[in-house]
């Protein structure tokens, strides 16, 4: 599959590098870094989420999971809370895997003109609370840092730029760039997660509160300079 599907690509000026092992995944980086990445959740006798987490931590790259049953769905969704962009389920024909690599890449160049565009807005305060778009950190009352994950601060930048209204969970999930198929309550560890840095206490939460039936809502005032 893997010599079929490089074959594929390249007739469609894609460049590919096959990496069977661990390794060949690590001397791949090392020689360039690719501009995404097609992970097999089996490769080999390796535990694909831990090369995934690997990989997320030295790399932005988008990277697309695929896996074989319905019985990963698991490791489906935690490979999309880990940072995967998409997922594929064999099986699957080539020219499915071919859209879905060009998805990926357009959504990354959208996150690249996005992020300049918030550079450009540069800072919001909410409550003592600022967040430095174009350093991306974010701050608390006592002047703090506070460490944001790529899914938490793109949550975070969902709720600023549109406080006091309701969000459904669907606007959230396209906001962090989660998957489309993937359940409405990944949505909810990922609220659940934000709470515990910006709340007194999560569990009656008074910056993000639930809106039943509709999502969650930023409650407070958002100020921007």
């Amino acid at each position: 599959m893997q010599h079929m599907l490089a074959d594929y690509l390249a007739q469609h000026n894609i460049r590919v590098a096959a990496a069977l092992q661990r390794r060949d995944v690590a001397r791949q980086f090392a020689a360039a870094e690719p501009d995404a990445v097609i992970l097999d959740l089996r490769l080999g006798t390796d535990d694909g989420l831990d090369l995934l987490r690997e990989i997320r931590s030295r790399s932005d790259v988008p990277v697309i999971i695929t896996t074989g049953h319905r019985r990963d769905e698991i490791d489906r969704v935690v490979g999309l809370e880990l940072g995967a962009d998409d997922y594929i389920t064999k099986p699957f024909g080539p020219r499915e895997l071919l859209a879905r690599i060009r998805a990926v890449l357009r959504r990354q160049r959208l996150g690249r003109l996005n992020s300049q565009r918030e550079a450009e807005q540069g800072r919001c305060r909410f409550g003592g609370w600022e967040l430095d778009k174009r350093t991306r950190r974010l701050t608390d009352p006592d002047n703090a840092l506070v460490t944001l994950t790529k899914g938490e601060y793109a949550l975070l930048v969902a709720f600023l730029d549109a406080p006091k209204r309701p969000l459904s969970r669907e606007h959230l999930l396209q906001a962090t760039r989660l998957h489309e198929d993937i359940y409405d309550r990944s949505i909810d560890v990922q609220i659940l997660r934000l709470r515990r840095k910006l709340e007194v206490d999560p569990s009656a939460p008074r910056i993000i509160r639930t809106e039943r039936g509709v999502g969650y809502v930023f409650v407070l005032p958002v100020e921007y300079s």
